[in-house]
């Protein structure tokens, strides 16, 4: 499935660190930016992280919600928004079902491998529950900037 902007953002109600839960009708009236990441603690990852957690404020003031999505336990995210002080939600999709809703779960290749992974890609969804931009295959650098831009520019 392929998700693009314009269209209605599949719904989601995910486990997130520290016990608690995030939907996606409860942030109604708030920008969501959702995006998914392959795994926690990993060099690209944790540089991804960094960028969302340094930029919140930023997100915050432009009434937006900030979200990290991969397979991980809500344990592992635990551990992973501890040891970089994130200040956001992890969204735990164990099962998948978000990944597969959104078209993040693809076939990559590595070492010449092929397997089943999680594409680094960021939803900006508006306060309707509307998907107002789409990255994929994101390159860490730059990216939280470039989102933050998209969310000012909905004001």
């Amino acid at each position: 499935m392929t998700i693009a902007s314009g269209q209605p953002a599949p719904g989601f109600d995910l486990p997130t660190d520290g016990g608690g839960a995030v939907s996606l009708d409860a942030l109604r009236g708030r920008n969501v930016i959702l995006y998914f990441y392959p795994k926690d603690d990993t060099s690209g990852c944790t540089a991804e992280a960094c960028a969302f957690r340094d930029a919140e404020p930023d997100f915050s003031a432009a009434n937006a919600t900030v979200i990290g999505v991969s397979r991980d336990s809500p344990k592992s995210h635990d551990r992973f928004k501890a040891k970089f002080d994130l200040n956001f939600a992890l969204a735990s999709d164990e099962a998948g079902a978000v990944c597969e809703a959104y078209g993040v779960w693809v076939e990559k290749s590595m070492y010449g491998k092929k397997y089943m992974g999680v594409e680094r890609a960021t939803f900006l969804i508006d306060a309707q529950g509307v998907v107002r931009g789409v990255w994929r295959k994101v390159k860490v650098p730059g990216h939280a900037a470039e989102v933050l831009n998209a969310v000012k520019a909905l004001a």
